[in-house]
């Protein structure tokens, strides 16, 4: 069933698309699946232990990383351990840690190695 108004996929623009998986793949402490497709290389990142995926990091000429612009928030477990992986693999804390009103979780946001803004949030 189409869920209308709800993300189906993101792309998180590289320049350096192997830099990039092997951020991705440390911070998130999980494997990216590498892909062609349409010509375009990507890297998958995967929804945890489910087969499906909701995004990928790709290398294309006419889409350039930046931190302005729409900002992707990825789900994890324990955001202080991710924020601080981010860090100690070139990138740079943006938002530290943060408290969403209502119980609703906590959100950061950091810079990735490829100059991105993205996001994480945690219900915990």
């Amino acid at each position: 069933m189409l869920n209308p108004n709800v993300p189906a996929w993101f792309e998180i623009p590289t320049d350096d698309l192997d830099r990039a998986q092997r951020f991705y793949e440390t911070i998130l402490a999980q494997p990216l699946l590498r892909e062609r497709f349409e010509g375009t290389d990507i890297a998958v990142l995967r929804g945890g232990d489910k087969p499906n995926s909701s995004g990928a990091l790709v290398a294309m000429d006419d889409c350039r990383p930046s931190v302005q612009g729409s900002i992707v928030y990825l789900s994890v477990a324990d955001l202080d351990t991710v924020l601080q992986r981010a860090q100690t693999n070139g990138g740079d804390t943006l938002v530290p840690r943060t408290a969403l009103p209502a119980g609703m979780g906590f959100f950061a946001q950091f810079r990735d190695c490829e100059g991105n803004r993205v996001g994480l949030w945690s219900p915990k």
